[in-house]
């Protein structure tokens, strides 16, 4: 198996690897918990070897909101269409960050990718609050923000093109409303990092809303800086796992015209401590 970094902050690509091999387990999980971002290159599996790898990890999460693979509800369809304009994930955002114990993590695999483009970008969160001034980071020790589902995936979005193509759909259940700290301790690792994300994120408790939206905001330009940010870019058959406690991720919405469809599993949490 051979492990190669992304960049110097996050994200590694694994050759050699087969999800498939208990025997490997161990190594893969432990360049998961050390770059946050894995992508295993030339996964041919099926749907049944794909869930076996993930239950490896924890129990599953069944998303409410994506469409799931027909026969495997625990799999979620990513899906954009040549002719669809929209593409689901554009923003900057941490999976499940609206639920009291938020998602692990995710295990996306490569079903049918396009020429070019389609790449994902990820963010780490723990470079980003190191960079951050030793005064800034004793103001956001300690502080809540909330996290929602409602303004995403509730009943305003129903005339979004991926509610009606339905890619997205039981809105009805988009009721998800959670409180974390601004600053959390990773599970895995022990590491500091931010959990805020433009998506869900709400406002910040105990401050106006413009001062909310002010400190929000900068702290969203500050994790956008390239030097925190690692780009993978897809190969049908490959595996990208990430870990949403410790990463933002945005989907790159840039091969209009093609077909590129993915399946998603997502691996239970737990509840996030300051």
């Amino acid at each position: 198996m051979d492990i190669r970094p992304l960049t110097g902050g996050l994200g590694a690509e694994i050759f050699g690897a087969d999800v498939r091999n208990r025997a490997q387990f161990a190594e893969i999980h432990e360049a998961f918990a050390k770059y946050s971002v894995i992508v295993l290159r030339g996964q041919n599996i099926a749907p049944e070897d794909h869930l076996d790898f993930a239950r490896r990890f924890g129990p599953i999460n069944v998303n409410r909101f994506f469409k799931p693979v027909d026969g495997h509800p625990e799999i979620a369809t990513v899906l954009k269409e040549k002719d669809q304009k929209e593409a689901v994930g554009e923003g900057w955002h941490t999976d499940h960050s609206y639920d009291q114990a938020p998602a692990m993590g995710s295990i996306l695999h490569a079903i049918e990718m396009p020429p070019y483009g389609g790449d994902t970008l990820f963010v780490s969160m723990g470079a980003a609050y190191e960079a951050l001034s030793a005064t800034m980071r004793g103001f956001l020790d300690g502080l809540t923000a909330v996290h929602s589902s409602r303004h995403a995936f509730g009943v305003t979005t129903l005339e979004s093109e991926a509610a009606k193509s339905g890619r997205l759909g039981n809105a009805e259940a988009a009721t998800q409303d959670a409180r974390h700290p601004v600053v959390i301790t990773h599970p895995l690792s022990g590491r500091r990092g931010l959990f805020v994300n433009p998506v869900f994120t709400t406002h910040i408790e105990g401050l106006t809303a413009d001062e909310s939206a002010a400190v929000l905001n900068m702290l969203y330009e500050h994790c956008r800086q390239p030097e925190f940010q690692a780009r993978v870019r897809w190969q049908a058959g490959d595996i990208t796992m990430w870990d949403n406690r410790a990463t933002w991720h945005k989907a790159i919405n840039d091969y209009h015209g093609f077909r590129r469809l993915m399946h998603r599993i997502t691996v239970e949490g737990v509840a996030l401590s300051n």
